[in-house]
């Protein structure tokens, strides 16, 4: 399997996989998808990857004009291809690279209000469902007009309870789902738009 970014700056470009089996990278095809969903809102924004693997989801947020990037693993190996991939798509200055815990990161203090959080954990173990569950008990994490994408395989799809967030949109590509979420606030907004 190889991975590359698909558009912008580092169009072309192919990114090393993490070393063994500990990460999934995302398919190229989900991810031109999603990007094409996302569309210009990308541009200038700040996006936080907190299960960044390959870091593949970041770089193409940086490639196409994203202003910055936050991105997490707990993965020695995975932390050090992210750099490397970063390095190759001469996109470093734009990245912060953490070794870190997203369950540990997400249950600190918000540092900073994201345009965009991507969730996609390792499989069949509702960790995303408990990295949701983090956000949503500090809503600041997310910009008020952000928007939250998990990336899941449809088996894991279940309803969901949050107080501060309310899914958009859903997605299915094969064995991938992409799930789309935003602030109530912003949902009773364009509501009240439409009335």
């Amino acid at each position: 399997m190889s991975i590359r970014v698909i558009a912008g700056s580092a169009k072309g470009r192919q990114l090393k996989l993490v070393p063994g089996d500990s990460t999934r990278p995302v398919m190229d095809r989900v991810k031109e998808a999603l990007f094409s969903i996302l569309g210009r809102t990308i541009y200038d924004s700040v996006f936080l990857d907190s299960f960044a693997g390959t870091g593949s989801i970041a770089i193409e947020a940086l490639s196409r004009g994203g202003s910055h990037a936050i991105m997490l693993d707990i993965d020695k190996r995975a932390v050090q291809t992210i750099n490397e991939n970063l390095t190759l798509t001469k996109l470093t200055d734009k990245a912060t690279v953490r070794r870190a815990d997203a369950f540990v990161y997400l249950a600190g203090k918000p540092e900073r209000a994201f345009d965009f959080i991507y969730i996609a954990p390792p499989q069949y173990q509702d960790l995303w469902l408990k990295a949701l569950q983090l956000i949503d008990t500090q809503p600041g994490w997310l910009a008020p007009e952000g928007t939250i994408i998990v990336q899941i395989d449809p088996v894991e799809n279940k309803p969901l309870e949050l107080k501060a967030f309310i899914a958009q949109d859903e997605r299915k590509y094969g064995k991938t789902l992409l799930l789309f979420l935003a602030h109530r606030a912003a949902e009773d907004t364009a509501v009240a738009l439409k009335e």
